[in-house]
C-alpha cells in the first residue's frame, strides 16, 4: 500500500474527503519525523514504539576494492513492534 492509498482508507473510516485524509496523514508523518529528529521516541500502545538509535564508528570493507574504510558514527530510526501487532 502506498501513501495515497492509506490516506484514502483513513478518509473512508473517518468520513473525510480524500484531501482531508491526505493532509491527516501528512501531518502525522512530519510530526512523527519532527519528534524523532528531536531525539524523542514515539509509542503507539498496542501498534510500537519509534526511536533513534546512535550507531558507534565502525570500520568496514569497499565491496568493489576491498579497501578498508571507516563507517562514522551515526543515528537510525529503530521500530519495535507491539506484541498485540505481531502477527
Amino acid at each position: 500500500m502506498i501513501k495515497s492509498e492509506f490516506a484514502t482508507k483513513i478518509a473512508e473510516k473517518t468520513e473525510l474527503t480524500k484531501a482531508k485524509g491526505a493532509e491527516v496523514v501528512e501531518a502525522m508523518l512530519s510530526t512523527l519525523i519532527e519528534t524523532l529528529k528531536a531525539g524523542e521516541e514515539v509509542n503507539f500502545l498496542g501498534f510500537g514504539k519509534f526511536e533513534v538509535q546512535t550507531v558507534k564508528a565502525r570500520q568496514s570493507r569497499n565491496p568493489r576494492t576491498g579497501e578498508k574504510i571507516m563507517v562514522p558514527e551515526h543515528k537510525r530510526v529503530r521500530f519495535k513492534v507491539s506484541k498485540k501487532l505481531e502477527v
